[in-house]
């Protein structure tokens, strides 16, 4: 049996997130036997980001409207900013986040995606790393920034950048590996 085995997954996005912040940890976690599940607030598809250039479009597993919190056991927020950016004053998306936060389920995110943990206001008090320009809306937002490759905070594993992303999915696998043997 695999260590994730049957953990249903959620990964947030809006459109033109940043594409290997999605694809990487769903195929780290899938691949460790997780159930993972694109949810937006758009229908039908949304549309990846490398960097700068148009991605791939990805099909859209649930709504954001229809997604319930206590269907999933943890959470992933990729980055890129156009993404972030729009996500975080979606008050549903807002929501969805405390939810998890609130039953202490894992939240992992990466680059730009801490943007939506400080407009839900679930920062102060934290520590996290981003992407480097999000250091002052952390600290401004109560949280301590650190530049590190990964950091892990009770139940938050976040990352700075896709170069990253080894060590981020690696982390969040084990944070979830280590509540199912808990």
């Amino acid at each position: 049996m695999t260590p994730l085995h049957d953990l249903r997954i959620a990964i947030l996005v809006h459109d033109l997130f940043e594409q290997a912040e999605l694809a990487s940890p769903k195929q780290a976690l899938e691949g460790a036997g997780a159930i993972v599940s694109i949810v937006s607030p758009k229908p039908v598809s949304v549309t990846g980001l490398h960097h700068a250039d148009k991605g791939d479009t990805f099909k859209v597993d649930i709504t954001l409207d229809a997604a319930k919190p206590e269907d999933f056991h943890a959470l992933v927020l990729p980055g890129g900013v156009v993404n972030a950016d729009a996500l975080r004053i979606v008050p549903e998306a807002q929501a969805f986040v405390k939810a998890f936060d609130r039953e202490q389920k894992p939240i992992a995110v990466i680059c730009h995606g801490p943007w939506l943990l400080v407009s839900a206001g679930l920062v102060r008090g934290r520590t996290l790393t981003s992407w480097p320009t999000l250091q002052d809306d952390i600290r401004n937002a109560g949280g301590t920034w650190v530049d590190q490759e990964v950091a892990t905070d009770r139940n938050w594993v976040s990352s700075r950048k896709p170069d990253d992303l080894p060590a981020f999915n690696r982390t969040f696998i084990e944070l979830l590996a280590q509540q199912v043997h808990a």
